[in-house]
C-alpha cells in the first residue's frame, strides 16, 4: 500500500478513468478530468466532447475546470488538484496555470500533444503569470 497522497491520488484518478469511460462510451477520445479542492470534495468533472460539440476546447480539463469555477464561485481554484487520464496538451496547462490550479496528477503520457512538446513555451508563459504547478504521475503506462 502506498502513502496516504498516493492512496487518494489512486481514488481520483479512478474517477477521472470513470469520466474517460465516458467519453470513450459517446466515441469521443477517452480523456477524463477530476478537480479536487483541498478538503477532498469533487469540484468539478469532465471528459472529452470535441465531436459532441464540434469544439476544439471542450477538453475533459476545460470542462472539469470550467465546473469546478462554477461550484467554487471564481475563477481561482487555489489549493486544487486536476486529476486527468492523459498529460494535459498545452492549451489546457494554459487553463491549468490561469486557474492557479495548484497541482496537476496524470495517468500517461502524451507524446503526440502532451504540455511537454512546448514545456520551453509553458515555463515562459508561466513564469510571468506566476509559479509552475506541481506535476505528477499515477498509474503511468510508458507513451507509444
Amino acid at each position: 500500500m502506498g502513502t496516504p497522497n498516493q492512496t487518494l491520488d489512486q481514488k481520483y484518478m479512478k474517477m477521472a478513468l470513470a469520466q474517460a469511460k465516458k467519453a470513450f462510451a459517446a466515441d469521443e477520445v477517452p480523456i477524463g478530468a477530476i478537480v479536487v479542492d483541498s478538503e477532498g470534495q469533487v469540484m468539478g468533472r469532465g471528459y472529452n466532447q470535441v465531436e459532441k460539440k464540434h469544439l476544439q476546447t471542450a477538453h475533459a480539463e476545460v470542462i472539469a475546470i470550467s465546473r469546478a469555477c462554477k461550484k467554487v464561485g471564481d475563477w481561482r481554484l487555489n489549493d486544487c488538484t486536476l486529476y486527468v487520464t492523459l498529460e494535459p496538451c498545452t492549451i489546457c496547462m494554459g487553463l491549468v496555470g490561469l486557474s492557479r490550479v495548484k497541482r496537476v496528477v496524470f495517468g500517461a503520457q502524451s507524446t503526440l500533444f502532451g504540455y511537454q512538446l512546448m514545456v520551453a513555451v509553458w515555463i515562459d508563459l508561466t513564469r510571468r503569470l506566476r509559479r509552475l504547478p506541481t506535476i505528477s504521475t499515477i498509474m503511468a503506462i510508458p507513451p507509444v
